[in-house]
């Protein structure tokens, strides 16, 4: 195989890896979509490594084998019992990858072998509306939310370290009135949030989910008892 064909079946069979582990990012791990392309990338780079240099070494061996015949090695030396004709291999088997394998059975390849990662649990697990956490993030990234209050009254937003009297108004505005559905915000949403606040970083910065994760199981931080007080 000449340079050119294989520098181009490489780069397609690597370019078809990092869509697949694009898709996966994107539709089962539920990463966003920047994140998802960037793992596509890496997959396709780490691919196109791999076979590269799984090639080139095929192509080494048959290299060395040609040269070994073409000096003349195995000829047998006169006088000495005539050598056993040599084991034609079938065609299109490639040089030296049945010794390789017989002589290591338990050899795996190494492409593929790495499990998929399993996705992080999700943190919140009894908040009050877990539905928000199943249903698949909105393509523009845009968390669930709310026209009014429930029945029991909103909760005092201002109980998460960093929320202050207007910062409650915006969230109430944007219609965020408990803390599961704070809890409830994946990284896409957090960003979409983020986007609307006059002040950039503070729900990551503050770690809103993890209060929130707490104040909705009934709980207390130890910025709610001063808050409280």
């Amino acid at each position: 195989m000449n340079a050119s064909s294989k520098f181009t079946g490489i780069l397609a069979i690597a370019a078809l890896f990092g869509i697949v582990a694009l898709i996966v990012s994107l539709v089962i791990l539920n990463f966003g979509g920047i994140a998802a392309f960037f793992i596509g990338v890496i997959v396709a780079i780490i691919t196109w490594i791999a076979l590269w240099l799984g090639w080139g070494e095929d192509e080494a061996d048959q290299s060395t084998s040609g040269s070994d015949d073409a000096t003349g090695m195995n000829k047998p030396t006169t006088g000495a019992a005539p050598a056993a004709p040599p084991v034609v291999a079938p065609a299109g088997a490639k040089v030296g990858s049945t010794s390789a394998k017989a002589s290591n059975p338990a050899a795996k390849p190494a492409l593929g072998t790495a499990k998929t990662a399993k996705p992080a649990a999700t943190k919140a697990t009894a908040v009050k509306s877990p539905a928000s956490q199943t249903a698949p993030v909105a393509p523009d990234g845009k968390p669930a939310t709310l026209t009014a209050a429930r029945g029991s009254g909103a909760d005092d937003l201002k109980l998460l370290k960093g929320v202050g009297p207007a910062l409650e108004k915006t969230l109430n505005e944007l219609g965020f009135y408990h803390f599961d559905q704070v809890a409830a915000w994946r990284e896409a949403e957090i960003e979409w949030v983020d986007s609307r606040l006059k002040f950039k970083g503070r729900i990551v910065r503050d770690d809103w989910i993890k209060q929130a994760e707490t104040l909705a199981e009934g709980g207390e931080t130890e910025f709610s008892k001063r808050a409280k007080r």
